[in-house]
């Protein structure tokens, strides 16, 4: 809370620490909560960037100093910083340009030391986190948190709607409504909630609980350049997926499971699932559409960006991503097939100097610790290669398996692809179909129905039964191209994680044992 991170603030000025790291890109909210302190403490406040140079924003010792010449160069800024007598607060803007150089790394060492015998503190303001080995010692690192959600209603209330009869527009927000804007608001800075809000007023001249949209695009921007997750419109519904009786029944448990309803209740919030299984049986979709089910906004983190970069640029996108995912709670982080991710920690250390060690390191701790509302969805094609870490209890919710479908199952994926393909079911053999793909799983299903409609097309008439048939038929499933893989990814599940579906703990003919 801002409240408690602005305490903490206060406490290491009033400690003497003399250097404090403050990372954020928010330097109105952090210029706000720094005047307060000097204020309330009775200190000058003073900020430096290198367009501004150096000047007095506050205190009466340093009034004279606000119409005179200010000092730009750096190295001279920090040497006046050492000499003046001021009971002082000094904000340096954007500091982690300059860490490159030698003099002002020692001028800060230099700093660091003397400044705890005196009541000035210099304070670093910076989105980047960037310290030199020779700093590690000396400073302190600070992550100003989001704002929270009395901040965003003390903006929504005094800098937008307080101002509606300025701007002209009108205002029809009941308390459910601002409070429905405020919660999507949430994850955002100050700055990007205002826009978000501004964007709303602008649509359409009206501030009303119909703006949440817009709020939530300010929040897709968000991800966008972000650069590390993707965010994704759900469109289908959990409907849209075939069979899973089990899995669509632990879903519906936990609908409300993020509500502060079930807070009160005692139930902490759900952490994740892994859904492992057969290539092409559904696992991305479910992953997905549990977004849509549980009305949440949907992220994909694409390990291969993490991945990429100078050396140690993967660890930090990392951090950065389940930051982003966080300040977006509640939120569903997918990420689609894990396994090839984290494949090669064991050799880790001798193929890439710790890299995927590292990285796997932080995001298993992160799902361990984490506190913010974010599911983790994760899928994969493989148990070999995924760290025993990941698979147990503490860390996700339940381990799924995802088998081939059952003939029951069949009919209703087929039932689904046909009428999603602008076909009438009912115009159709499905027991037919069904009995003949066994052994496909859901995509291989969705091919042969487009197979032949292709074949339909081109002779210019409506595709059948018939059709559908022969390409079936026609293609071999990777059931059985893969079926010694399956069969001992079969054996792991069998006793090590839940079925998604209550028709897979009993065996078909041709299926083999689950």
């Amino acid at each position: 809370m801002a409240s408690e991170f602005a305490q903490e603030l206060d406490q290491l000025i009033r400690a003497r620490y003399s250097l404090l790291y403050l990372l954020t890109w928010e330097e109105e909210r952090v210029h706000q909560l720094l005047l307060d302190i000097a204020e309330h403490r009775k200190k000058a406040l003073f900020e430096w960037s290198i367009t501004d140079g150096l000047r007095c924003t506050h205190g009466a010792e340093g009034e004279g100093k606000k119409g005179g010449k200010r000092t730009r160069e750096l190295l001279a800024v920090l040497n006046e910083i050492l000499q003046s007598g001021d009971n002082a607060i000094y904000v340096l803007k954007d500091l982690h340009t300059y860490l490159d150089a030698p003099e002002i790394v020692r001028q800060l060492r230099d700093l660091g030391e003397a400044l705890r015998h005196t009541k000035k503190t210099i304070v670093i303001l910076s989105p980047v986190l960037k310290i030199p080995p020779e700093l590690e010692k000396s400073v302190t690192i600070l992550d100003l948190p989001l704002p929270t959600a009395g901040e965003l209603r003390q903006l929504l209330r005094d800098r937008i709607v307080g101002k509606g009869g300025a701007r002209s527009f009108a205002v029809h927000l009941d308390k459910g409504e601002g409070e429905a804007l405020v919660r999507a608001a949430q994850g955002l800075t100050l700055a990007e909630a205002e826009n978000a809000f501004a964007r709303a007023i602008v649509q359409n001249g009206v501030l009303d609980g119909q703006d949440v949209q817009a709020v939530v695009d300010e929040k897709r921007q968000i991800i966008r350049k972000s650069e590390v997750l993707e965010y994704y419109d759900v469109s289908s519904a959990l409907a849209a997926v075939g069979g899973m009786d089990l899995l669509k029944a632990w879903l519906d448990k936990r609908v409300r499971a993020f509500s502060d309803e079930a807070r009160e209740y005692g139930l902490p919030q759900p952490r994740g699932i892994l859904l492992m299984g057969v290539q092409g049986c559904g696992k991305s979709l479910v992953a997905k559409t549990i977004a849509s089910k549980w009305k949440l906004p949907l992220l994909r983190m694409d390990m291969s960006r993490i991945f990429q970069g100078y050396i140690g640029s993967s660890e930090q996108n990392m951090r950065k991503a389940v930051k982003v995912a966080e300040s977006l709670a509640p939120v569903v982080l997918w990420i689609d097939e894990i396994e090839k991710a984290f494949s090669g920690v064991e050799g880790s250390g001798s193929s890439d100097a710790g890299t995927t060690a590292r990285v796997v390191g932080t995001f298993l701790t992160w799902i361990q610790e984490k506190t913010a509302a974010v599911f983790v969805a994760a899928t994969a094609n493989e148990v070999k290669g995924l760290p025993p870490e990941l698979l147990r209890k503490g860390r996700l919710d339940e381990i799924f398996f995802v088998d081939l479908p059952r003939t029951r199952e069949r009919e209703e994926i087929f039932r689904i692809h046909l009428a999603r393909l602008k076909r009438n079911p009912a115009d159709f053999e499905l027991g037919a179909l069904a009995k003949e793909a066994r052994g496909f799983s859901g995509a291989e299903i969705e091919q042969a129905i487009i197979s032949g409609m292709h074949d339909s097309f081109f002779e210019g008439r409506e595709v059948t039964t018939a059709d559908v048939l022969q390409a079936l038929r026609d293609a071999v499933p990777l059931s059985t191209t893969m079926r010694e893989k399956i069969e001992r990814l079969r054996q792991w599940a069998h006793d090590r994680a839940r079925p998604v579906s209550s028709l897979q703990v009993k065996v078909e003919p041709g299926h083999g044992s689950v």
